[in-house]
């Protein structure tokens, strides 16, 4: 079962191994201390852990097998670390131990080519007769925060979040994990996909459709071999839950790169971002943008139309988040002249503010200007969501800046805020308590546009 894949109560390690920075070694280590590398989210998995090498009596304080089938009691998840040809032998032996789920790291299959292909074809067949279900094979593994499994070598467990992350790159997710920690970004689940030779991309969406942890999913596409499948579960889960993705193999030179790291098959891009459009699946086009996407979309009530207001106590950084803005179809909408009387009968704007949208409350505008100003905007029905720019002054004040926007977010949960405080090390305060609370915050105003962007499109999306 699928459900063996992410809540094993017992898991055996195949192929784990005495030897530091072998696969077989990390993975081990990563179940029984949570990651490879020490971080502060790191915590051993609470079920049972058996390494499985032979050769071995004992490995990292835990009693060794010689084989599968020696482990006493069922056996939920085995993680596959043994070469290539190997692998076919130990698949038969989990079949046999009717092991419930089995994560193949081991390379050397559908992505060399023919040869490998069908013997990738043959487990499959094998481990379907048997109920056994095949994650990968040539994958990373799978992580789930929620009881602690880092069935993977991954470098270390990634904060706890709501974004599910299914990847046709395991090399990618490894530095996702590193720079989810450095910024705090939460996950749920992580799953490396590798060739798809059983489970794929559409069973995995399907799975975290249902999955209580998980408000949005995130994907990293190079190729589907069933597009209709894809689309169909997608437009089903989506209805429930807003999924992004970030396809790759978009130009003829990706296509033909494609081909040859997982095996899969490319299509047209315009197709693609077509059919996309129409199941509702967000279409990111950089790495960063299918984070802040998701994101947004799992902490945020989506828009209820396109018009948006910018407050910003900086007039470059307000021209720019117009912009962007404009370009992706969102509406700066005119501020009413009944608007410019409430700001003005706040007396907490600057005789200089800008008195049209993007705001600019000006660069002395302490935490007053920035309650102020949100109030008002956000009380009318004409705005539907605001950017709020932050740039860093001397006498700003990032923490209560922050403060005050957590508290406008509560006040107003029907209007989605997104944030720029555009900034590094004294801006981070304020940067780490809007993520705390579930804030989205983009150095950059062309990534706040993206997000807000995607927000309205959720809204239309389940409107149609």
């Amino acid at each position: 079962m699928i459900k063996d894949v992410f809540y094993p109560r017992s898991v055996a390690v195949i192929g784990a191994s005495r030897k530091e920075k072998s696969v077989g070694y990390d993975v081990l280590k990563s179940l029984l201390k949570g990651g490879v590398f020490n971080s502060k989210y790191n915590k051993p998995f609470t079920g049972a852990v058996y390494p499985v090498n032979p050769k071995a009596k004992a490995i990292l304080g835990k009693q060794c097998y010689s084989s599968v089938r020696e482990i006493p009691g069922r056996v939920d998840l085995a993680i596959i670390c043994v070469p290539a040809s190997l692998v076919p032998l130990i698949v038969k032996e989990c079949c046999d131990k009717k092991v419930g789920a089995s994560v193949i790291i081991s390379a050397g299959f559908g992505e060399l080519g023919k040869e490998g292909k069908e013997v990738q074809e043959r487990m499959t067949r094998m481990a379907r007769k048997a109920g056994m279900r095949l994650v990968g094979p040539n994958c990373l593994g799978v992580i789930n925060t929620d009881n602690n499994m880092s069935a993977s070598f991954a470098p270390a467990m990634p904060p706890k979040g709501n974004v599910a992350l299914v990847s046709q790159s395991g090399a990618l997710i490894d530095s996702i994990v590193d720079w989810s920690i450095q910024n705090d970004y939460g996950f749920s689940k992580i799953v490396s996909v590798g060739n798809s030779a059983d489970l794929d991309v559409s069973d995995y969406i399907e799975y975290l459709g249902g999955d209580k942890h998980t408000k949005s999913i995130a994907l990293y596409l190079e190729g589907l071999t069933d597009g209709q499948r894809f689309m169909k579960v997608c437009k089903k889960v989506g209805k429930k839950k807003p999924i992004v993705v970030l396809k790759a193999g978009r130009t003829q030179k990706g296509i033909h790169a494609v081909s040859s790291h997982t095996g899969s098959l490319a299509g047209g891009y315009d197709v693609f971002k077509a059919a996309c459009a129409q199941s509702g699946v967000t279409v990111a086009n950089s790495v960063d943008g299918l984070f802040n996407c998701a994101y947004s979309l799992a902490h945020l009530t989506p828009a209820k139309n396109r018009n948006i207001g910018i407050i910003t106590n900086g007039g470059g950084a307000g021209v720019l988040c117009a912009d962007y803005c404009t370009e992706r179809g969102l509406d700066v909408v005119d501020l009413d002249e009944s608007t410019m009387k409430k700001l003005d009968a706040t007396g907490k704007m600057h005789p200089a503010y800008s008195r049209a949208n993007p705001l600019d409350i000006v660069g002395d505008a302490l935490p007053e200007r920035y309650n102020a100003a949100i109030n008002v905007l956000m009380k009318e029905k004409y705005i539907s969501g605001l950017i709020i720019i932050q740039t860093l002054q001397a006498m700003s004040d990032p923490l209560e800046d922050a403060k005050i926007v957590v508290k406008a977010h509560k006040k107003y949960p029907n209007k989605p805020i997104v944030c720029c405080f555009m900034g590094g090390v004294f801006s981070y305060e304020g940067i780490a308590y809007l993520r705390e609370h579930g804030i989205p915050n983009f150095n950059d105003p062309i990534n706040a546009a993206r997000a807000m962007r995607a927000l309205v499109d959720r809204k239309e999306y389940l409107e149609r």
